[in-house]
């Protein structure tokens, strides 16, 4: 009989709606806790965070556009499918996360239509005029993903970024990247525009600088020990964008996660003055 030759995966990360390898053509080994070799890893270099704040940049106005209502059919239908490959998915990050994940993306998806209700406002004035104050999405958001929980913590930092229409360029956990990978693979083929979201594997200390002084961040949701946090903090300082921080020993299971609050993080406020009458 004869012995079939094992196929080894070639795994790549998904920016723009497409599978890419590293500019650089740099990888790094992803390895059983056994020891087994199973894969090699993208590790994507600065010119790949760059380009896929490009193709984020390309996608997030038509993203922006769309109703909330559809949005959160989106979002919905990318926890069908995660549902779809749950064994899959729970070889790479274990049953517990993935559910968690999985209720995660659902909650969020219940706020797409809701949000604005709790942070817009209506506000008295002292004049003849109806004061409005309403959100708008920043534009391009990087997001930091912890080494631990790479699944759950990964899309309990993107969800509420892309929820009110923002892109994400996010890096995701270099010990774990493989739900990262599987992520991709199902973004892929769902309804979510390609660039909305946008998956890279690599080294954080090469790419967090680079994360942090980009112009075109608006924003970066990250967990950060003391060291990195400075790093993001002082060129997004110079930068001018916004910095969530998250510690690293956060619980990604619990439930302050799922607050709609977290969307604001992501958000501008406008306020509009409407005369009454003539």
């Amino acid at each position: 009989m004869m012995t079939s030759l094992k196929i080894t995966k070639t795994p790549k990360c998904y920016v723009g709606g497409a599978f890419i390898r590293s500019e650089s053509g740099r990888v790094y080994e992803m390895r059983s806790s056994s020891g087994e070799f199973l894969a090699n890893i993208p590790l994507c270099s600065r010119k790949d965070l760059r380009n896929a704040v490009e193709a984020a940049a390309k996608a997030g106005p038509g993203w922006a556009k769309r109703s909330p209502y559809n949005r959160a059919q989106i979002l919905y239908r990318i926890a069908e499918m995660m549902e779809s490959r749950f064994s899959e998915m729970s070889a790479a990050c274990g049953e517990t996360e993935v559910r968690a994940t999985i209720d995660r993306i659902v909650h969020f998806a219940g706020w797409a239509d809701k949000y604005e209700q709790v942070l817009g406002s209506v506000n008295p004035v002292a004049t003849p005029h109806f004061n409005f104050t309403i959100t708008e999405p920043m534009g391009i958001i990087g997001i930091l993903a912890p080494e631990e929980s790479p699944l759950l913590a990964l899309m309990t930092l993107i969800l509420p970024a892309i929820v009110s229409g923002n892109g994400a360029v996010a890096l995701a956990s270099k010990s774990q990247p493989y739900a990262s990978i599987l992520l991709g693979e199902m973004l892929a083929v769902s309804d979510l525009p390609g660039g909305v979201i946008n998956l890279l594997t690599g080294d954080r200390a090469e790419l967090i600088p680079t994360f942090a002084t980009h112009e075109h961040l608006r924003a970066v949701s990250a967990t950060a020990d003391k060291d990195e946090a400075t790093t993001l903090q002082q060129g997004a300082a110079e930068s001018v964008k916004r910095v969530v921080l998250h510690a690293p020993d956060t619980d990604w299971t619990s439930k302050k996660h799922d607050s709609p609050y977290a969307i604001r993080d992501f958000l501008e406020v406008k306020t509009v003055w409407h005369p009454i009458g003539s």
